[in-house]
């Protein structure tokens, strides 16, 4: 028989542990999985149920002002703009004659601008019309004390100088300075004009947007202004008025999300103890797509937030980190009660950074029994679905949720058949002639931004 030693050459007097554990029970986790997240997102959403599977946005009258962003194509280095995205400009919404459009885009040519170039100066006349391909450049105006001001800071798809195409001589009303360097592409009066000589459509649109405009006067949203009396005193005439509604109102579909789940007979049968095979695979694929479900509501070019975010709600930082008066100026976007800001992780970090610069300590909010970062008393959770491109730049949002305060809305639909979770539907499939049982797991979602205003993104957030 021979002797069992030790690891040090002593013979052995008891059992080991690597032989006890033949006969020992293990206590065993549950499956674990790294992908699953907080979900801020999916929590800080308020939920409306959508039974007909579509839900409608209605809204007061809206005349769009023309203030959307510009989309570009390139080839290269070399940089053009699409035609039909000129309608972007005000004096061209609506204008459909695809001939003028595509020669009005051949005669815009390309600019490079250094940091610190002028594109436009203010009291000069307005010459030419700057769509911004790349870069950052700040929008400075006289301040009320003769100090220059940055009111703005313009970015890739916004646009300079629309008013060249309607009126007759306007001066630059401001200055546009690169804070980075640029690509610009320019139209000059010259070069218009001669486009404009040449097309009779292009002139007949033209005289009619300076002759009648919109039929109704508006507010400060775009929407058709309800006339009201105030302040008079006697008898006097009361003006009449109506609130007027979208003839067409957004739509939004319920998205699905969707696998069919495959487990094997003998599995579900012998190795079901101490722990439910099946049921341990459902968690795991519902937390899969759970986090799909998020990275929709955030990325999805139909309904996902960082793409529904109206483009006036569209800030870019003013040097590149977030700081602490970006933050402000994105909560400024959001102003009426904002509920909370979602970014990456890597972008908290870097405002943190920021603010550790300044000296400054952002507060801290109770979140669901936790302490959280805060900014002005508005909570600032983590989302990894918010995307980080291979240039380090990332988004920041800013929301207002809920249906009564005409915010940001989760759309889902519950009481579904074989629902397995609320929302979650978990069908028997049957059992394959190779003994496999398959299951289809479903959830149905979308987002609403209800009113414009309720949604604030921050673009182009450095994060080194």
């Amino acid at each position: 028989m021979t002797e069992t030693t030790t690891s040090n050459g002593q013979p052995q007097l008891s059992l080991g542990t690597a032989a006890a554990r033949n006969l020992a029970t293990t206590t065993k986790s549950v499956p674990q999985m790294q992908e699953i997240t907080s979900r801020h997102l999916l929590r800080v959403l308020p939920w409306v149920q959508v039974l007909g599977g579509t839900y409608r946005v209605n809204r007061r009258l809206s005349y769009t002002l023309g203030d959307g962003r510009i989309t570009f194509v390139s080839t290269g280095a070399d940089i053009d703009v699409i035609p039909a995205e000129l309608c972007e400009l005000p004096a061209l919404r609506d204008f459909d004659d695809t001939d003028t459009l595509e020669a009005l885009a051949g005669r815009f040519s390309q600019r490079e601008f250094e940091p610190g170039d002028v594109l436009a100066a203010a009291g000069m006349p307005t010459d030419r019309v700057i769509l911004i391909a790349h870069g950052k450049v700040n929008k400075i105006e006289p301040g009320p004390y003769g100090a220059d001001t940055v009111t703005e800071v313009l970015g890739g798809g916004d646009h300079l100088g629309g008013r060249m195409l309607t009126e007759d001589a306007p001066d630059w009303a401001f200055t546009a300075k690169a804070v980075t360097g640029c690509t610009a592409l320019v139209l000059t009066r010259q070069a218009f004009q001669e486009i404009l000589a040449q097309s009779a459509e292009l002139r007949a649109h033209l005289e009619d947007r300076r002759r009648n405009g919109p039929e109704r006067t508006l507010n400060a949203h775009g929407e058709a202004a309800i006339e009201l009396a105030a302040g008079h005193a006697g008898e006097v005439a009361l003006p009449g008025t109506f609130v007027d509604y979208e003839l067409e109102p957004r739509e939004y579909e319920l998205s699905v999300a969707q696998t069919v789940l495959r487990v094997h007979t003998r599995v579900a049968d012998l190795y079901n103890e101490p722990m439910n095979q099946t049921e341990q695979q459902l968690r795991l694929t519902i937390e899969a797509l759970r986090e799909r479900q998020e990275h929709e509501l955030v990325n999805n070019r139909e309904f996902g937030l960082l793409h529904n975010a109206d483009p006036g709600q569209r800030i870019h930082t003013r040097t590149g980190p977030p700081t602490p008066d970006d933050m402000d100026a994105l909560l400024a976007k959001v102003w009426k009660e904002p509920s909370h800001i979602l970014a990456h992780p890597k972008a908290i970090s870097a405002f943190a950074r920021e603010c550790n610069s300044r000296g400054l300590y952002p507060q801290t909010v109770d979140y669901h029994g936790n302490r959280v970062p805060a900014w002005r008393g508005v909570p600032i959770l983590p989302c990894n679905k918010i995307p980080v491109s291979d240039r380090g730049l990332s988004s920041i949002m800013a929301m207002r949720t809920g249906e009564a305060e005409q915010g940001v809305i989760g759309l889902h639909r519950t009481g579904l058949p074989d629902e397995y979770q609320p929302g979650v539907s978990v069908r028997f499939m049957g059992i394959n002639d190779k003994a496999i049982i398959s299951y289809l797991v479903t959830i149905y979602y979308s987002a609403a931004v209800l009113v414009p205003d309720a949604l604030g993104v921050m673009e182009s957030v450095e994060l080194g």
